[in-house]
């Protein structure tokens, strides 16, 4: 992708309303554009990142067992006044009338549609198991929308909804979601914790927050320090195996957010374990049995010809939230340092002599080579001043930099820039797409365990 040709509408100045480093670097790196309170517009180089993020949270869901369908962003209040969540919900239900005076919602979350659309078809235990997600836009209407993607009124998020015929079988589902989230998460370059939350207007008994530890973090964190650094499911994991040990290998060391701190629990963690840090949620998992599923008269007919409401559980993750989450774990003072799996390019390819005959055909050149070995590469090939262009670079936070410049080419050299580490080296013209091609897939490799 040509630069001159793409949409990048940067910014030299942070701006005064961002407080954090995400908020600061997507709106400056043009990102995102604020509408309104809480409600952005998802620029060309964050959808690219919205985009990859998707990506692995659909592999990863459907490695699972869990199949993809489209719910509506409006719906029906009959639905909600069914579970008795209508007049419960709060204020940050934004409620709406149709033309015919009937009454709508923008969801803010999906259990009584999902139950809805399921207790239409699943009559008996035969039906059952099944696991059903969407990534669909919602809106809630926050009080004090803030931190750019991090609270905002309108988001992008992945709901999971399970349905069983036995508390037994729902805890397998549940256990499913809890080894792809942890999955998941890695991959996208991000070490997540799960600790025991509050269960909130959702509701549920069994519930756990997933969460990246960082300074700017939304919620006080309490954890044993063995959870850190934790082995993960791996390319050899059997989702349809014995899920207990995992689980239990995770929770059996303290980790509990704010709301569920149990001081007596923690008076047992050794001293030199404790660690009292700061958190961003990016996943939430509930099992809450009947709780729709009873009002909304979702059943089904056991082996023994008994009727009996569905088991339910709902799975969520954060897909625009994450974005801000992977900038706060992942930055310094210029800009975001990308995970290569989520990156919006591969490569910053920077042109420092556009004018230059020799340079820009050794640039396009190199372009073609590696996007023809589907390495995704921004060509910088502006006519903007050589530090403007660095600058650029680095608030894009592409996992590596080439530059190509006159002087440079005289030598037979190009020069590399890992963003990560911040390191330069010179690299022979002759062997550079190759060279760069299996940095790229190395990097690539690291954060692929599926």
């Amino acid at each position: 992708m040509r630069l001159s040709s793409f949409y990048l509408p940067t910014l030299k100045e942070n701006p005064v309303e961002a407080t954090i480093a995400s908020h600061r670097f997507m709106l400056r790196a043009g990102m995102i554009r604020q509408e309104a309170a809480g409600i952005y517009a998802w620029l060309p180089l964050g959808l690219r990142v919205l985009r990859k993020i998707e990506k692995i949270v659909r592999e990863e869901q459907e490695r699972a067992g869990a199949v993809e369908l489209l719910m509506p962003t409006i719906q029906p209040a009959d639905l909600w006044s069914e579970s008795g969540r209508f007049d419960a919900y709060g204020p940050e239900m934004l409620r709406i009338q149709d033309r015919g005076g009937r009454d709508m919602l923008y969801g803010p979350t999906n259990e009584e549609m999902i139950t809805d659309i399921v207790r239409a078809n699943v009559k008996s235990y035969k039906q059952l198991p099944k696991m059903l997600y969407h990534i669909q836009w919602k809106f809630r209407d926050e009080v004090r929308p803030r931190f750019g993607v991090m609270r905002g009124r309108e988001f992008l998020m992945k709901d999971t909804y399970s349905f069983d015929a036995s508390p037994e079988d729902a805890r397998k589902s549940y256990l499913k979601m809890f080894a792809a989230y942890l999955r998941t998460f890695r991959r996208m370059g991000l070490e997540t914790i799960p600790v025991k939350a509050d269960p909130g207007p959702i509701g549920g008994d069994l519930t756990h927050e997933f969460v990246v530890l960082a300074e700017n973090g939304e919620s006080d964190i309490y954890l044993h320090r063995g959870l850190i650094g934790k082995d993960i499911p791996g390319s050899d994991f059997d989702f349809q195996g014995n899920l207990e040990p995992i689980f239990s290998d995770w929770t059996s060391l303290y980790a509990a957010t704010d709301e569920m701190h149990d001081e007596a629990a923690w008076g047992e963690v050794p001293d030199e374990d404790k660690l009292s840090l700061r958190g961003i949620e990016v996943g939430h998992i509930f099992y809450f049995g009947t709780k729709y599923s009873e009002p909304m008269r979702a059943r089904v007919q056991t082996a023994e010809g008994k009727e009996v409401p569905m088991e339910m559980g709902s799975y969520g993750i954060g897909v625009s939230r994450l974005l801000g989450a992977l900038i706060e774990a992942h930055h310094d003072e210029d800009g975001p340092k990308w995970p290569a799996s989520v990156a919006p390019f591969h490569i910053g390819l920077v042109n420092l002599k556009v004018a230059d005959e020799e340079t820009s055909k050794v640039c396009a050149e190199l372009e073609a080579s590696l996007e023809a070995a589907g390495i995704e590469v921004l060509y910088e090939d502006t006519t903007d001043r050589a530090g403007e262009k660095f600058a650029r670079m680095d608030l894009c936070g592409l996992p590596f930099q080439i530059v190509v410049g006159p002087r440079g080419l005289k030598e037979g050299e190009l020069e590399l820039k890992i963003r990560k580490t911040g390191e330069k080296t010179s690299i022979p013209v002759d062997n550079a797409a190759t060279h760069i091609i299996k940095l790229v897939q190395e990097e690539l490799q690291l954060l692929a365990i599926a």
